[in-house]
């Protein structure tokens, strides 16, 4: 006999920038000053494109729009000065992005295993963790523990292994182009908070304005992508 289907995802995956902490804007700050240390200015076209990146693929679109040559790139010392200049900032202080600390908690209480998945490399992933809480979260990996960064599923495929669990059952939470793309080419459901860029609809994605106020029925249906005709999530 077929065992029944679970009822909650085995895991909940979260992306970092955008979702659970609004640094975005502080990353805007960071690659804004980066360009013109390139001497351009950074466009909002330019910036969209670089939302949820990995730090080596921001920092090559930047070259790109400079029209910098390979050979011209300091590509080593260019993430030396970002990685500290994204420190400063993160240091001055992170704001929570509205009800994340709430699911996070509810996360905790029922019992499921959760996985901070973020293309920011460690360094500045433990900057952040001071707000976060360590505790709450049974692992973290972060884009330079990776192969390949978001939007390759690597990331996402190794949450999953780390609370050995299949991606498919695992929830990942996610605001950006590029994070939902790994999450879903990984094959996890997905539930997408856009925060700074709008989220094209596609397979395993469920939508929806805001994390206050959700409920584990509401983590469930974007799992199961029932929905269950919950008025808050965006049709």
């Amino acid at each position: 006999m077929t065992a029944p289907a679970p009822l909650a995802p085995a895991a909940v995956l979260w992306d970092m920038d955008g979702t659970l902490l609004d640094s975005e804007p502080l990353w805007d700050i960071a690659m804004a000053d980066l360009a013109v240390r390139h001497g351009i200015v950074m466009s909002a076209e330019l910036r969209e494109s670089t939302l949820g990146n990995s730090l080596p693929d921001a920092m090559r679109k930047v070259y790109y729009a400079a029209d910098l040559a390979p050979a011209d790139r300091d590509e080593r010392g260019d993430e030396r000065w970002l990685l500290d200049h994204v420190a400063e900032l993160f240091g001055a202080g992170l704001p929570w992005r509205p009800g994340a600390a709430d699911v996070l908690e509810l996360v905790a209480a029922a019992g499921l295993p959760t996985v901070l998945v973020t293309n920011t490399v460690r360094e500045l992933t433990e900057v952040a963790l001071e707000t976060l809480g360590r505790h709450r979260f049974t692992a973290t990996i972060c884009g330079d523990e990776v192969a390949v960064g978001k939007p390759a599923p690597d990331l996402y495929l190794r949450a999953a292994e780390m609370v050995g669990v299949r991606p498919g059952a695992c929830l990942a939470v996610e605001d950006s182009p590029t994070g939902t793309v790994a999450a879903t080419a990984a094959g996890c459901p997905t539930l997408v908070i856009p925060s700074a860029t709008p989220v094209p609809r596609g397979s395993l994605r469920s939508f929806r304005e805001t994390l206050v106020g959700v409920t584990m029925d509401d983590l469930t249906d974007a799992w199961t992508g029932e929905h269950r005709g919950h008025h808050d999530m965006q049709r």
